[in-house]
């Protein structure tokens, strides 16, 4: 990260837009959202947003280093994702009762096709080949295919409840063994095995950030990335009526309104993605990317059953068939294209196809 050029529009070393962005998304929610005006001024501070978090995530992670930064992100963003996914449960009640399963399998899809095909073809096209170590890459994407498997995939094969269901008890286990699983990745990220985490010495990605922020700016950032984060969320709540008339209007079924709002959640975290791989860094990349994934089920699964468990209703966790065969396809593919700590974008390209199947089937079931 370069350091920014010295301005009179900046505000503890940060841009001036970077200050104004959060706080204007937040002031958008008072717009009505039924006017098409007020959801296109929404969308538009809405994309504004998405930068200004990314650059607080990038100052943040420039003061804290890898893997610190992304991890901040991660938790971030999935966090302010919880509160909006037990906000519609409780809500909705029994209406609601697969929102966390259809979120959880929308982020995996976005996340290991979208986000980590996009930044090897964008990465593999401008470098031609990137390395990365594979060692945390790996342990990242056992640990997801585990969790992936236990909260999405098992259900459909127990016998104790019927239907894709839990009993309480396999629930509040369940939820129990996700937080486990995914406080050991942090724990093996952060502290035990950080080395396998980190960039190797001697490539782009070990020289990426050269200015270290003064610590009131990365503090300052830090606090504005959560009112980033948390526009971002709330305005994409407040446009989902617009995206469901919209998803309506060109028959698309009502699951495709949970991909759209997954998207725009993902927004900071993708771009950023996106921008470290363009920047040969591509081991942030991943971090980014897998971090996010295993967070986004580590995190939700547990809060969700909690919330199921005391509301006393099911929570509807197995995937169908078909939602079964995708997400068993994208494991081995991630497990084979990530295997090797080298990528080009012949494996950016397979990932791509897989996600663009994955929203062909959902518009054409």
């Amino acid at each position: 990260m370069a350091s920014p050029a010295s301005s009179r529009f900046s505000v503890l070393g940060l841009p001036l837009w970077s200050v104004i962005l959060p706080f204007l998304a937040l002031a958008a929610l008072t717009l009505p959202p039924a006017t098409g005006l007020a959801a296109s001024l929404s969308a538009l501070v809405l994309g504004g947003t998405v930068l200004a978090a990314v650059h607080h995530a990038e100052v943040v992670a420039a003061r804290t280093g890898e893997p610190f930064g992304t991890i901040i992100l991660a938790i971030a963003v999935t966090i302010i994702e919880v509160s909006l996914i037990v906000s519609i449960m409780l809500s909705d009640g029994e209406g609601a009762r697969a929102l966390a399963r259809d979120t959880v399998f929308a982020v995996l899809m976005i996340v290991l096709n979208g986000i980590i095909g996009l930044c090897l073809l964008i990465g593999g096209s401008r470098h031609h080949e990137q390395s990365f170590t594979q060692y945390g890459v790996s342990a990242g994407l056992a640990m997801l295919a585990t969790l992936a498997t236990l909260t999405l995939v098992l259900p459909n094969y127990t016998s104790s409840a019927a239907g894709p269901v839990y009993s309480a008890t396999q629930l509040g286990f369940v939820g129990v063994v996700s937080l486990l699983i995914y406080g050991v990745y942090v724990f093996g990220q952060t502290l035990r095995h950080r080395t396998y985490f980190l960039p190797q010495a001697g490539t782009a990605n070990d020289t990426a950030h050269s200015y270290v922020p003064a610590g009131r700016s990365a503090i300052a950032a830090f606090v504005l990335l959560l009112v980033a984060l948390a526009g971002v969320v709330l305005l994409a709540k407040q446009l989902s009526p617009a995206i469901k008339d919209m998803v309506t209007a060109i028959g698309a079924p009502p699951a495709f309104v949970g991909i759209i709002i997954a998207a725009l959640v993902l927004l900071p975290e993708s771009l950023a993605a996106v921008r470290a791989a363009a920047a040969d860094r591509l081991q942030t990349s991943l971090n980014l990317a897998i971090g996010s994934a295993l967070a986004t089920i580590g995190l939700t699964i547990p809060v969700v059953a909690v919330v199921a468990l005391l509301g006393n209703f099911d929570l509807v966790l197995g995937l169908s068939d078909k939602s079964i065969l995708l997400l068993t396809l994208t494991l081995f593919v991630a497990s084979l294209s990530l295997g090797t700590g080298r990528t080009t974008i012949l494996q950016g390209a397979v990932h791509l196809v897989i996600f663009a199947v994955f929203l062909f089937t959902t518009l054409v079931p």
